[in-house]
């Protein structure tokens, strides 16, 4: 996504006109079209006014997804009771069938018992609770999947 794009839908998300933007920027109105068409750039000035106005970091606002910004939104209003109630998968098993059936076709019994050692070495090396311990576990996993996928 371009650069252009993602003040599009910044500005978007926020409910801003370009002209509410090019009046608190001291700028035209022509101006923020122009970058959200990427036929001009904001200086850098210019698009760290812009982050703060649409409460993004300069990083964040470079790099501005808007799916994947609602999606975290949702994941931040999502209390930890409501959490605990979602069978998470049975509802990552749509996107990802394989979850749906590793269970009838893989004996786990060696997997859960050298992932427990895993844990318990978390634990004990870290002093980490439990949920700590399998957070840095997923973690580590999403990393090596990362690596393997060229991320």
């Amino acid at each position: 996504m371009s650069l252009g794009s993602n003040l599009f839908n910044a500005r978007k998300k926020k409910g801003l006109s370009q002209e509410a933007v090019a009046e608190k920027l001291g700028v035209s109105r022509q101006t923020i079209s122009k970058w959200e068409t990427d036929e001009t750039l904001p200086d850098i000035r210019q698009s760290k006014h812009l982050a703060v106005l649409y409460g993004l970091t300069l990083d964040a606002l470079i790099e501005f997804d808007l799916e994947v910004q609602e999606i975290q939104e949702v994941i931040d209003r999502t209390r930890e009771e409501v959490s605990d109630k979602i069978d998470w998968t049975k509802a990552w098993s749509k996107k990802y069938p394989v979850l749906a059936r590793y269970r009838s076709e893989v004996d786990t019994a060696p997997y859960e018992s050298e992932l427990e050692r895993l844990l318990e070495g978390l634990k004990t090396a870290y002093n980490y609770d439990e949920l700590d311990a399998f957070l840095v576990l997923k973690d580590i996993l999403a990393g090596v999947w990362k690596a393997r996928k060229g991320f």
